[in-house]
């Protein structure tokens, strides 16, 4: 980390009342966090083609394009990127999906950020819509996979964002899991 998570929150809370620079100040203090879970999002996961800073550039826009965001502290703020990251691949993959459709759907933003392309490891829509699915069912185990897979979060820092402790991280996430299996098998 950075800096000290207080530091980061009254930063939060600054750029919240309008302060002038606040935002600013904050990104050298969670950059490194937000790459981190970019890289962590997209490790191992071909079919992105997207660079992890562009990720995260792309996700500090959607983050604080708003004036007044509101972020309680640093867990709340990471666990708003990690939603803001999955946002983005999926909307990026549903992007991708058109384009091979050719139904005239023209590439977003993100699409100018890439780097070459790749073959696809599996389906993130089907990932987002299987994650929908399981937050109907349970909202801390869909909240889990969404900090550990997209956020890049280890399980400790998921029980600390969430506040619940590490057994029930870890006993959701693998309840979860197996449960994304089975639907994403089908």
């Amino acid at each position: 980390m950075s800096s000290a998570p207080t530091d980061i929150t009254q930063l939060l809370r600054a750029a919240r009342e309008g302060q002038a620079g606040a935002s600013d100040a904050l990104i050298p203090l969670v950059y490194d966090d937000l790459r981190a879970m970019a890289a962590g999002a997209m490790r191992g996961r071909s079919e992105h083609t997207l660079q992890p800073t562009a990720l995260v550039n792309e996700a500090w826009l959607k983050l604080f394009k708003g004036q007044g965001a509101e972020y309680a502290d640093r867990e709340h703020f990471l666990c708003v990127a990690a939603r803001a990251m999955r946002s983005l691949l999926v909307d990026h993959a549903r992007a991708k999906r058109a384009q091979k459709r050719g139904d005239g759907a023209k590439a977003g933003e993100l699409d100018s950020l890439m780097v070459g392309v790749e073959d696809r490891a599996f389906d993130m829509v089907a990932l987002d819509d299987a994650l929908t699915k399981l937050a109907a069912f349970t909202e801390m185990g869909a909240r889990i996979v969404e900090l550990r897979f997209f956020g890049g979060l280890e399980v400790s820092e998921t029980a600390h964002a969430l506040g619940v402790s590490e057994s029930t991280v870890e006993r959701e996430w693998r309840a979860a899991r197996a449960w994304l299996y089975r639907q994403l098998s089908a």
